[in-house]
């Protein structure tokens, strides 16, 4: 009985063949170490972050982007309330429709249930509520109103209804004169 050779497995991203001191193994399929990257972010891969989808290689994170649910609150990752419409890893807007973006804000409505955001208008849910402020704000919302500086509840201060930081805040609304 004649020797016969194993048939080499091709490499989906560059379909040459791949041998075993370079193979890497994701969806069933053999993949040379240097194509085993993301095809959106070009990400190197090892087998705890990589998912295949129709022969290309993704990380878990362009992967859950570009396949996974749509919609406010998903792919980004760990429960993160993500406003990124993922464009940069090669999905359009199109694709995208039902994620709020910056422009339209986070809650997505102004006539949704439950309190809504001083500052935007949208409705305020408990996952994106800023902590500190009896009032309600998105957490997006919840900055300076001249400075725009992040503020947390030891540096805000409330004045008519708008959020400041204590510079701005004493700057603009404090005493003056006095000392």
């Amino acid at each position: 009985m004649p020797f016969k050779a194993p048939v080499q497995a091709k490499c989906p991203k560059c379909s040459k063949s791949v041998y075993a001191a370079e193979e890497r193994l994701a969806g069933g399929h053999k993949w040379h170490k240097g194509c085993f990257k993301c095809d959106l972010c070009n990400k190197m891969l090892d087998s705890t972050n990589a998912a295949e989808h129709q022969n290309h290689l993704y990380c878990k994170n362009c992967h859950g982007r570009k396949f996974g649910p749509k919609g406010y609150g998903f792919g980004g990752g760990a429960g993160a309330l993500s406003m990124d419409t993922g464009e940069q890893f090669g999905n359009k807007e199109a694709e995208m429709s039902n994620r709020p973006t910056a422009a339209t804000g986070a809650g997505g409505t102004t006539s949704g249930p439950g309190p809504h955001c001083p500052r935007c208008k949208r409705t305020v849910y408990d996952a994106e509520r800023a902590i500190g402020s009896a009032t309600p704000w998105h957490k997006s919302c919840f900055n300076c109103n001249m400075c725009h500086k992040t503020i947390d509840s030891t540096t805000m201060a409330e004045y008519q209804g708008e959020l400041y930081c204590k510079n701005c805040y004493v700057k603009n609304f404090g005493p003056t004169g006095i000392l």
